[in-house]
């Protein structure tokens, strides 16, 4: 495979399309940045390139097919687990996709790449806003408290729960000496969501609790 200007074309797109996404995750201070994200696109866009030069004309995809199985364990790398739920699934998708974006550019799908970068960015910057809407009209949270074993907490929240018309489900129940620690799964509205939580401050028998 003799150098040419095509393949010069080849990784400035990689960097072109792969820096935008990662400026728009760096601009939001997640783990896959700038840098990273220009890394996957270029790496993705090279491999395809020598899985095309090395393996033609028989078995051109021997390398870009791994590709695919290799980015997977990088994107592992970026998802951990909070205390009650798992962060980083989104960074994680964004890194196959740009890792993808690299290789359509390598095998000389320019125009698809392209359009496939603007998807990528509509995704991450535009789709949060409905993303929003809908949480506002049902979310999910998690719902914790530390109260005395002499207080009935379940059906005390409980009540105030179907009072507001909240849908929960108990995830957690633990005595721990002369306390309950007690967790739930919320649904519904962020509105009914902030008048229980305030309802619950002002239960003085209730002397701690959580809500994320």
């Amino acid at each position: 495979m003799a150098f040419d200007i095509e393949i010069l074309v080849r990784f400035l797109l990689a960097l072109l399309w792969g820096g935008l996404v990662g400026a728009e995750r760096e601009y939001h201070g997640k783990a896959a940045g700038f840098r990273t994200t220009i890394m996957i696109s270029f790496g993705a866009c090279f491999f395809t390139l020598m899985s095309t030069a090395i393996g033609a004309p028989d078995n051109a995809d021997r390398i870009a097919s791994n590709v695919v199985t290799g980015i997977g364990f990088l994107g592992a790398g970026v998802i951990f687990r909070g205390e009650n739920r798992v962060n980083g699934i989104t960074t994680a998708a964004t890194i196959w996709a740009v890792a993808a974006v690299g290789m359509g550019i390598g095998a000389g799908y320019y125009l698809a790449a392209g359009f496939a970068s603007i998807m990528i960015l509509f995704i991450l910057s535009v789709l949060p806003f409905f993303q929003k809407k809908i949480d506002y009209y049902n979310q999910s949270k998690t719902f914790y408290i530390k109260c005395p074993v002499s207080v009935n907490g379940i059906i005390l929240c409980e009540d105030m729960m179907t009072a507001h018309k909240l849908k929960f489900k108990m995830v957690k129940r633990v005595k721990d000496g002369d306390y309950m620690l007690l967790t739930w799964q919320l649904h519904g509205p962020s509105v009914k969501m902030d008048l229980f939580i305030n309802s619950v401050s002002d239960i003085p028998v209730i002397e701690h609790f959580e809500f994320s």
